[in-house]
């Protein structure tokens, strides 16, 4: 019997990561292998130099089918960058049985109807359609209404879109680097899939992924994504602060970042951090209050990416957000032989094997990456 193997790349500004995943039935998911290597072909999420994120790219394979004894020729694929964006839309259309009863045909004419009343879509591409609520004759109905009756369907839609022309930059890198892409997904929800568990979802909870020019946060509630938000500052941006007010190498900055050496460098590091800290923490508060959700979320903030190494930062965010706060951690069952895994900058590549272990092998690519196929040589 074939086995189950799934692949995520996060292909990130700093760094091409990728982990191998086998789904064994009856157990849990075992991570077979992982790889990571430096990322030069990106700035604050885009695709700059094709030849240089797909030689990361075809690197970090590399490294990881010595590990896994696994070959890479799939895999699935998580997209980021500072135009990464959720709009929102409702949609409505009459029920078209003469029963009234409400079938899928309905549920799609109503995200297609929403999908019209999109604002702001040129050179975007809609890369998911996440339903937020319906309506059944102007009452909220809990879940698919598939099967209920009545005379007017409404449908409350999120439409996670980026740039078209960096997800096909993105697409044509991993493909020249050997590799089919079986799905994109939005890396701050890829990174839900690995370090947020049902009850925190249902209850109401934001993910903060503090990337290396990028901090994008996701807010889920009653099970679904609420909002999505990406800006345009990240953990690189306090290694330039260290760099510029010590007065040392980029090199030495990136180093200090992360391990103080004495007491006194370490007063000197914490006011230069939480400068810039007071600046990423101020634009995701004002972002939940924009979406009425400051001090109401009761699982918190959960903070993954390779920023969520900072000392002391579970404190900061608490006294910014006024929200308890926890560093990502897996929220699944996981076998693992590399421990490196349970570090939350890999919470987006975890996220896309579980999502693929989720879909399972009966996948279908999507329109979006058919119509990007076709222009791939």
């Amino acid at each position: 019997m074939a086995r189950d193997i799934i692949i995520g790349l996060d292909v990130g500004t700093s760094a091409v990561k990728i982990i191998v995943v086998e789904n064994r039935k009856g157990a849990e998911l075992h991570a077979l292998g992982t790889a990571q290597k430096t990322s030069n072909g990106l700035r604050h999420g885009y695709v700059i130099d094709q030849d240089a994120t797909s030689e990361a790219i075809s690197n970090a394979a590399k490294e990881v089918e010595r590990v896994s004894s696994i070959p890479v020729k799939h895999a699935y694929v998580s997209i980021g960058g500072v135009k990464l964006e959720a709009l929102k839309a409702k949609g409505t259309v009459i029920v078209s049985r003469a029963d009234n009863e409400i079938a899928e045909d309905d549920i799609k004419r109503a995200i297609a109807q929403a999908e019209s009343n999109l604002s702001r879509t040129a050179n975007r591409t809609i890369i998911h359609r996440i339903p937020i609520s319906y309506k059944i004759d102007g009452e909220i109905v809990l879940g698919k209404p598939i099967g209920m009756k009545g005379e007017k369907l409404e449908a409350d839609i999120l439409f996670v879109v980026c740039l078209s022309q960096h997800l096909f930059d993105l697409v044509k890198s991993v493909e020249r680097a050997g590799i089919s892409v079986d799905d994109i997904i939005a890396a701050p929800l890829a990174a839900s899939y690995a370090a947020l568990n049902k009850h925190q979802k249902e209850v109401g909870v934001v993910l903060v992924d503090i990337g290396a020019e990028t901090t994008s946060l996701a807010v889920f509630e009653e099970s679904s994504l609420l909002s999505l938000e990406v800006f345009p500052f990240g953990s690189n941006h306090i290694t330039n602060d260290i760099a510029l007010g010590l007065q040392i190498s980029l090199e030495e900055a990136e180093d200090l970042k992360f391990n103080y050496v004495s007491d006194n460098q370490k007063r000197k590091l914490t006011d230069v951090i939480e400068a810039r800290l007071d600046d990423i923490f101020e634009l995701i508060g004002n972002h939940l209050k924009k979406i009425g959700r400051s001090g109401l979320l009761p699982a918190g903030v959960v903070i993954t990416g390779g920023g969520a190494n900072l000392s002391n930062l579970e404190e900061f965010a608490k006294n910014a957000l006024k929200l308890p706060v926890k560093i990502g951690t897996p929220a699944i069952p996981l076998k693992i032989h590399d421990k490196q895994i349970n570090n939350p900058k890999w919470l987006v590549a975890l996220g896309l094997s579980i999502y693929g272990s989720d879909v399972g092998p009966n996948i279908k690519i999507s329109p979006i990456l058919r119509w990007l196929k076709s222009f791939l040589p």
